[in-house]
Parts: structure tokens; sequence; C-alpha cells
């Protein structure tokens, strides 16, 4: 029999953007960074209200469409518990539509805001494939969730009915180790940066692609002095290049000068792993250019509060 939470249970959350790919990795690699979206749900017994505050105020729905409300009912559905109503109340600091995972960090947010008001009754496992199911592949999600980085993976059922199953472990991160986010002043829309990707690619880099992810967990975890060879990447930045050519001049122009520099996630962010800081003159440019630049930690895992 499902339960009914009472009103006033209140669920805070605390949520790490994420970048995703980290060059080679596609799809699978994932990294959690210190900048943070905050969720408050409140169990009420009036009907929905959502507020919105920072990024994207004015630009979401404030209804049962909002990722964080479908997030939050699947995860009430997988812990078997209800509702009579609720406020959610959002204040956003993750880029919308930029590559540092926010939609990502909006289902983590709803499905860890509905495992906390039922008691947390879902593990890490389930959780993952909950948020992971929004995006269609887990790497921010995971990310999210876990904190420090992810390797990730999805199997897709053969009988072509079952939903895909997401899976992640984390790799611990070298303490070295930091990020600095180049966020250009424009959207990129996920699905239409995938559509310039080719359906097949070539062995040969397809076989570049498997040895530089190998290369990127072994430089995440023990050597830094391999980010740059590790962050190399055959199978979708160059193409993605043509559509966000902003993107791809300053990737190219980072990496040039030997900082290990990739589009994050599907962009338009770019992002530089590091254990030295990128020099303040290109920060600078960059800044004065109309892009942002973010000195970001690699971070924990999303933090949950529950009261009443």
């Amino acid at each position: 029999m499902t339960t009914e939470i009472p009103v006033g249970r209140k669920a805070t959350v605390k949520i790490p953007a994420s970048s995703a790919n980290l060059g080679p990795g596609f799809d699978t690699l994932g990294l959690a960074l210190g900048l943070y979206d905050h969720v408050t749900v409140e169990v009420t017994d009036a009907p929905l209200v959502v507020e919105v505050t920072g990024e994207g105020q004015g630009e979401v729905p404030l209804d049962e469409s909002h990722l964080v409300v479908r997030a939050i009912r699947a995860g009430l559905k997988a812990a078997d518990v209800s509702v009579r109503g609720l406020k959610v109340t959002c204040h956003n600091s993750i880029p919308q539509s930029r590559g540092l995972g926010s939609s990502a960090s909006a289902a983590v947010a709803g499905v860890c805001a509905a495992n906390g008001l039922a008691g947390f009754p879902l593990g890490d496992d389930q959780l993952v494939q909950l948020a992971s199911a929004f995006e269609g592949h887990p790497d921010n999600a995971a990310a999210s969730i876990l904190g420090g980085a992810v390797v990730s993976w999805t199997n897709v059922p053969i009988d072509g009915h079952s939903e895909p199953k997401h899976y992640a472990v984390g790799v611990k991160v070298h303490e070295a180790i930091k990020a600095t986010a180049f966020v250009p002043d424009f959207h990129a829309s996920t699905e239409a940066v995938r559509r310039v990707l080719p359906s097949d690619v070539s062995h040969l880099d397809a076989r570049f692609n498997v040895s530089r992810t190998a290369v990127m967990t072994i430089a995440l975890q023990h050597d830094p002095s391999l980010l740059w060879e590790g962050t190399r990447d055959r199978l979708h930045q160059t193409y993605r290049a043509e559509v966000l050519p902003i993107t791809a001049e300053w990737v190219n122009r980072l990496r040039n000068l030997g900082y290990p520099a990739f589009l994050s996630g599907a962009g338009p962010t770019i992002m530089v792993l590091s254990t030295e800081d990128v020099d303040q003159k290109l920060k600078d440019e960059a800044i004065e250019r109309g892009i942002r630049v973010l000195e970001l930690e690699v971070a924990g895992p999303v933090q949950v509060e529950v009261n009443g």
C-alpha cells in the first residue's frame, strides 16, 4: 500500500554541476563541479507551486512539466509514496544549456528530494537509473549523484521493449586537479549538436578514443601530467566545431598553448582540467569577448537534508 508523506515535511537538495565526456569519453566519463543549484521541496495540502530564481528564471515552466517536478514524481513512484501537494523552490546557479549538466542536475534534484522525503529508501544505483532516464545517458546525472569523476554505461535490452539500464562507478580524482570553465553567452541544444555527428566512425578513430579514455582515467586518479593526452578526441568535437565555432576556436587555442581543454558535454562551454591556473591574460581576453570564466573545484556528491 502506498504511504502518504505527511504535510510539512521538507527536503533541501544541493546539486553540483557536471561536465560530460571529458574529451574522449563520449557519454561515458563525467565530473562533478563546484557550482550548485539549490532546490527545496515541501509537502503541502495545496496545488503544486513552483518558484524559480537565478538561471532559467522566467524561461522555464512553473507547472507539472518542469523537469524537477517530473523527476520528483518519478522518485515518489519508485519509493512507493504519495503526497497531497508540493511547493518546489529552485535557486539555480548552473548556466542552462551550456554543457554544465543543468538538466541532469534538475533530474537529480527531483529524484533525490523525493528519496529524502520518503526516508531514503532508494540507493545510489536506483537514483542513477531514475535520473539518467530523463537524459538517456548517465554521465552527467551520475557525476552529480556520486560526486568526483564517474565512468558510466548503458545497457539497452535486446527485446526492444524494456527500459535501458544505466550504471556508473565513482572514480576518485587527484587532489591537485581543478577546473576552469569558459562559458560563452549563448545556448546549445544537446539534440541539435548531436545531429551533426556521423552515424559511423572509422575503426582507427574508435581505437584512438578507446586508448585516450583509458589514459584519462589514469590521469584523473594518479597522473595529472597525462591530462592533455587524456583529453584528446576524434569522435565528436571535430564534427561539433562547425556549429560551435567560438567554442572550437578556444579549445584549439588553449590546447595549442598546452592546456588540457575540451568541449564540456554538448557545449558551448570550454573546460580546462589542470593542476595549474590558466594564464590571467587569456581569462581577461575571454571576459572581454563576453565569455564567463569560472574557477571550479571538483565537487562531492549531491547533498540532501530533510526536516519534518
